[in-house]
């Protein structure tokens, strides 16, 4: 019997009173969010840290996440997390060098910083093409994989097809989000996180009790997970320890573009801390999620993720426990519902709710954000430039929904959360040394920018019809008899390895766009001059700058406390140091190892205090 028609009253209560209340914060919010384009998409620019940073976690504590790192887990052990734990590097560089310098553009996008750094009509180009290529195609791809997770959740823990759960988990969605705009997101987002977090933790604890599992010791002495519960990889095992560790932490952060790890920041992130009372807020908002996102949130999915390799221990068992799972979705991150199937009557449904808030503040945040660039920065930039405030909102309601539907269509046709992750890696590698350089190095153009683009994508093209060529041939090679000396040939290289693509697509992409930059002709003095003026970004790559402003007797004023940035990067080195060593810690006070869980505990304070006096001495207002 599927567990969707045995569910209890109070279970469905839970569920029901939770679509309830976002609907009504949606409902309460309508009129203020839509007096104008940057209430609905900015909330008057006037949020407080704590609320931005909390709706950031929010928004990265999706349905797919938890199912993500079940994936990981089960394939890689505890270590493979490493490939997203890398990305606090950008995420703290963000947080020290670029906040402040977002909330100083102005911008009602981040979109919108191309024609604010760049002149001509390339920049107007790539400020069109990017509201498009990122506001739809990628941003429909991200929303696709969470709702691919809400179709796995709702085919195991409510007995739904996939269409069910899709249409069910978008409508309410939608409805609070074009209604409600970006204040409607922040509020709910605040709400659901509490609800999830709770979720979260109370599913870790069930599944402990589990009989199979009979506690915490039994679990991390079962020979299941044996070889699996090193916070740092194998060093023995080169490849694991390439591919997850060596690789994320010498390239990916600093080199990959992905949602919520932007180098340099960018996405729904900028979006929170343009929609911030001032630089201090915007900066206290990104260090708040980056401390909540990797130090506060894994080990309750990490735990239920090893759980699972008891209770499930391969795709076997799991397909013959969920025989009614499409066989294209019954992957490894399936284990993560499968788990939650133990919980008890009332408790059930508070996990439900859980999820279905995980989901709603991803997609929410995702629609507004998308729309913000099909409004901002595509329409009323180019269709409508003397459209009216009520006319954009309109739009911006309406390509809410087109966002939705477009979304759950493409949900249909991906299989599981990890080949949506290594596929966004994939496209944006190579184009991140770019977002961070382009702050502080004048010569960057539109010409730099679109090269990193086009390259990139062309390579995980390459890299992805490369794959399925070489999938194909190892299908006619089982099917032929005695195989095919051609394909016998090609097979013999066995293919690249995901890390392997990674560093060759950031390599090619990066030499690319670099020769490209030197190349072509760079962006007039008086764009230049502008934006320095008024993000005041400082350093040595814009002496060349500063200097003809001199020759040309138009001086760009350089008081204040000077260039920041070493600075900036020292809090980010502490910044790091606190936020790993609570997570280590954390993971080592389960495992019981008392004196490094004293040891990391001890250093995540000190590095606390020392960052928190560096702080001061940036220049933030």
């Amino acid at each position: 019997m599927l567990l969707g028609t045995i569910l209890e009253p109070v279970d469905w209560g839970c569920v029901f009173g939770f679509f309830v209340i976002s609907l009504a914060v949606g409902v309460i919010v309508t009129k203020k969010a839509g007096k104008s384009s940057s209430e609905f998409f900015l909330s008057g620019r006037n949020m407080p840290w704590w609320l931005l940073g909390v709706s950031m976690v929010a928004t990265t504590f999706s349905t797919d996440t938890p199912n993500l790192v079940t994936d990981i887990v089960r394939q890689k052990g505890v270590a493979g997390n490493w490939v997203w734990w890398a990305f606090l590097l950008t995420g703290m560089l963000t947080v020290f060098v670029y906040a402040k310098l977002w909330r100083r553009s102005g911008v009602m996008t981040d979109i919108e910083f191309y024609e604010l750094r760049y002149s001509g009509k390339p920049a107007a180009f790539l400020r069109g093409f990017r509201a498009l290529y990122l506001g739809v195609f990628f941003n429909v791809v991200i929303m696709a994989t969470v709702t691919l997770a809400a179709i796995k959740i709702g085919g195991v823990l409510l007995g739904l097809g996939p269409w069910e759960t899709v249409a069910i988990a978008a409508v309410v969605t939608v409805v609070y989000s074009t209604l409600g705009g970006l204040r409607g997101v922040l509020i709910t987002d605040f709400i659901q996180f509490g609800i999830a977090m709770f979720g979260a933790i109370m599913a870790a604890i069930i599944s402990l009790r589990h009989t199979d599992v009979g506690g915490l010791a039994n679990l991390l002495s079962h020979p299941n997970l044996q070889g699996r519960l090193g916070i740092l990889p194998d060093f023995s095992q080169t490849d694991l320890m390439v591919s997850v560790f060596i690789i994320p932490l010498a390239v990916q952060w600093w080199s990959v573009w992905y949602p919520g790890s932007e180098p340099g920041g960018g996405g729904y992130l900028v979006q929170r801390m343009l929609a911030a009372k001032d630089e201090k807020n915007a900066m206290g908002a990104t260090l708040l999620f980056n401390a909540a996102h990797y130090a506060l949130r894994p080990w309750p999915w990490i735990i239920v993720a090893l759980c699972s390799m008891v209770v499930y221990p391969d795709l076997a068992s799991l397909r013959a426990a969920f025989p009614e799972v499409d066989e294209m979705v019954l992957r490894d991150d399936l284990a993560y519902p499968a788990m939650l199937t133990f919980l008890p009557a009332g408790l059930l449904g508070l996990v439900v709710a859980s999820l279905i808030a995980a989901y709603m503040s991803t997609i929410s945040t995702h629609l507004n954000w998308g729309s913000s660039y099909v409004v901002n920065d595509f329409y009323k930039r180019f269709l409508r430039t003397g459209a009216s405030e009520k006319e954009l909102v309109l739009v911006g309601r309406f390509s809410t929904l087109i966002l939705m539907l477009l979304a759950c269509v493409l949900a249909k046709y991906l299989e599981n959360a990890k080949q949506a992750f290594d596929l966004i890696l994939a496209i944006g590698a190579g184009t991140g040394l770019l977002f961070i350089l382009r702050w502080f190095w004048w010569r960057i153009n539109p010409y730099s920018e679109l090269t990193a683009m086009i390259v990139s994508f062309g390579a995980a093209l390459f890299f992805f019809i490369q794959e399925k060529v070489i999938l194909g041939l190892e299908a006619t090679k089982k099917l032929i008899a005695g195989g095919v000396p051609k394909a016998e040939a090609l097979l013999a290289g066995g293919g690249l390895q995901t890390w392997q693509k990674l560093v060759l697509g950031v390599a090619i992409t990066t030499f690319t766009w670099i020769l490209i930059t030197l190349l072509t002709k760079p962006t007039a003095p008086e764009k230049l001059r502008s934006f320095y003026r008024l993000v005041r970004p400082g350093g040595p790559g814009w002496k060349a700058v500063l200097q003809r402003a001199r020759a040309d007797n138009d001086p760009i004023d350089e008081s204040g406390k000077g260039w920041d940035v070493p600075m900036g990067i020292l809090c980010m080195v502490f910044g790091c140091l606190a936020v790993y060593s609570a997570l280590f810690a954390t993971g080592y006070w389960i495992y019981a190892r008392q004196t490094p869980a004293i040891i990391l505990t001890a250093t995540a304070a000190v590095s606390t205090v020392v960052l928190v006096k560096s702080w001061s001495k940036l220049d933030i207002k």
